[in-house]
């Protein structure tokens, strides 16, 4: 459905004795009009190298921005209207502030670096202040009791982002020689920011986990056998190497069960597992066990930094195994310490000497 067109004098309270003018019927921009603009969005941020996610958030925001104002082109427009579609997700369409920024670089983007309309500085578009949020933790007896009613791939998957603090991101997309049992490494690769890291691999999946590779490799054993057994590769790795994408450490730790074909390159390739799959089976474990926090598998990356820290591991060491660019990010995990473990005592227990210690 198009989103209402709600103009930027709309927002704006009447003068008295004027009435305010009726607002127009949405009308959705032409694709194919709209096409070549975001053919070069889509270009230049390849160019630029940011990640696939980006480039479906931009384009998606820039479709929107479009649809709000047709039927004139995003090109025939000024700060005025990038303001106004802010303000109209703000007001009308209730989003959160982070959804509200990330619109907001995306008109940026597309306002400094594509169209590279001559009017001047940037302009001033709001930014949306975001709520400090203190992220939901699991302790130790609750991850128990939640992967007790899980099997398969998605323990193991949650096992690892719990077991190494990964996004789930980057767990799904994990190579085969990202793995090194010797060392009990995982070599985390392009992650957010586009920044490698090493993180630590819990000697309690080992073994699991080399069980679940010895099946993956017959299944792209299976795979080569039919004539397929091929990989997406990174940037030109495809290019440099054209075997590269059979190789065995190159495959998906966590292979999806069928495969696709790549729309640029028309070569069948098995994807990696999709993260729908990991957070419905957590999402029914969660409720199953009866954990009444509000438990995503991101959690388990926020409970592994927690559990860290209580457990006597410094901030640096940690925030070079979640990856984070600044200590600041580390230190939100400090808040949601338990004050019972740190030998604080509520002043009201003083009031009753009997109470359950």
């Amino acid at each position: 459905m198009p989103q209402s067109c709600v103009p930027l004098e709309a927002l704006t309270p009447t003068p008295p004795g004027m009435a305010r003018p009726a607002a127009p019927q949405p009308i959705v921009a032409a694709p194919r009009a709209l096409e070549p603009l975001l053919e070069r969005v889509r270009q230049l941020i390849r160019s630029l190298h940011y990640s696939p996610r980006t480039e479906r958030a931009y384009t998606y925001w820039i479709e929107r921005f479009a649809a709000y104002h047709a039927p004139r082109l995003p090109g025939e427009l000024g700060p005025a209207e990038l303001r106004g579609f802010l303000y109209h997700l703000a007001l009308e369409g209730h989003v959160s502030a982070s959804t509200q920024n990330q619109a907001r670089n995306a008109l940026l983007f597309l306002h400094a670096r594509v169209l590279r309309l001559q009017r001047g500085p940037l302009p001033d578009l709001p930014v949306a202040r975001r709520p400090r949020r203190l992220p939901a933790v699991l302790t130790s007896d609750e991850i128990r009791r939640v992967f007790a009613r899980m099997h398969g791939e998605p323990l193991l998957a949650c096992q690892l982002l719990y077991g190494a603090g990964l996004r789930i991101s980057e767990c799904l997309s994990l190579r085969v020689k990202d793995i090194d049992f010797q060392r009990n490494e995982i070599t985390v690769r392009g992650g957010k920011g586009g920044k490698d890291r090493i993180s630590v691999l819990p000697r309690s999946c080992k073994r699991a986990l080399r069980q679940h590779l010895e099946r993956v490799r017959g299944l792209h054993q299976a795979d080569l056998r039919r004539g397929l057994g091929r990989a997406p590769l990174p940037g030109a790795r495809a290019e440099e190497d054209v075997t590269a994408d059979r190789e065995w450490g190159w495959q998906y730790v966590f292979p999806a069960s069928g495969h696709y074909t790549d729309r640029r390159s028309a070569i069948r390739h098995r994807h990696h597992l999709h993260e729908t799959v990991v957070q419905k089976a957590m999402a029914a474990a969660v409720r199953v066990a009866g954990v009444a926090k509000a438990a995503t598998p991101h959690t388990l990356r926020h409970s592994f930094a927690t559990h860290l820290i209580e457990s006597g591991c410094d901030l640096r060491t940690v925030q070079d195994l979640l990856g984070h660019r600044n200590l600041a990010t580390t230190l939100i995990y400090t808040h949601v310490l338990n004050p019972g473990n740190r030998g604080l005592r509520s002043p009201a227990d003083a009031l009753e000497p009997d109470a359950d210690p």
